[in-house]
């Protein structure tokens, strides 16, 4: 009897398809099913989440940071907050103002959250989705944001990552150093380093670029000159010899 099941167990194994096990990433305060082949490192207050895969490292990207609560930190100042549009200089100077597309409560494993999305809040181009909550003493906040062109894409991955979501506070464990102060604005961290570099890289780019065709036109119009001031001495000299 055991002979067959070990046979009938081998024989699953053999003829199923493969089953993938998901990494799991988890820190002090949340954890959640990272999709395949990302990976989370620490940079600073914050844990930045991309894929391994340096092509596509600027496709999308996740965020999360905490903070200890203050008296701004409640679910309903989160909400409040994700409804307006935000606004911030990009290079060049001029002004950014992003597009909220939607601000709403819902309920993950039995827990209370801040869904938002906009468009353009973080680096033009991009859409980020705020998810935010509060737990005993802290304020947490996890941000999806893609590409533009990629969001359909990505829309799938994120809804899976955020239903594994889980956030949790261990009382007898001592807070990490890299959470936020009370008096420091949660989302403050939510930035995109990466995006904001490639953004700020292809500005310059562009400018250089301008200014060369510009030096370019100049030169050509230099030797224009040069050659029709020539065209002309030719001319008449010509017409004295004549």
């Amino acid at each position: 009897m055991r002979t067959s099941m070990v046979i009938a167990l081998f024989l699953v194994m053999m003829f199923s398809p493969a089953i993938s096990f998901a990494k799991r990433f988890a820190n002090e305060y949340t954890e959640f099913e990272l999709p395949p082949g990302w990976e989370c490192v620490l940079e600073g207050s914050e844990w930045v989440c991309q894929s391994e895969n340096e092509e596509r490292k600027k496709e999308a990207i996740i965020i999360l940071v905490a903070k200890i609560r203050g008296e701004q930190d409640t679910i309903e100042q989160y909400l409040e907050y994700l409804k307006q549009t935000k606004s911030y200089t990009i290079p060049g100077g001029k002004s950014q103002v992003s597009e909220p597309k939607y601000s709403k409560q819902l309920v993950i494993s039995d827990h209370p959250w801040i869904d938002a999305l906009h468009l353009a809040s973080e680096v033009p181009g991009f859409y980020t989705r705020y998810l935010a909550t509060t737990k005993e003493d802290l304020g947490v906040a996890v941000t999806f944001s893609v590409g533009k062109d990629f969001y359909d894409a990505y829309q799938a991955v994120f809804d899976k990552v955020i239903a594994s979501m889980r956030v949790f506070r261990q009382k007898q464990s001592k807070l990490p150093g890299y959470v936020k102060k009370s008096d420091e604005n949660l989302f403050d961290s939510a930035a995109l380093p990466d995006a904001k570099d490639t953004f700020a890289i292809e500005a310059k780019k562009k400018k250089e670029s301008t200014s060369g065709t510009g030096g370019d036109d100049s030169m050509m119009l230099l030797l224009g000159l040069i050659g029709i001031g020539a065209l002309a001495f030719f001319i008449i000299k010509r017409r004295k010899k004549q």
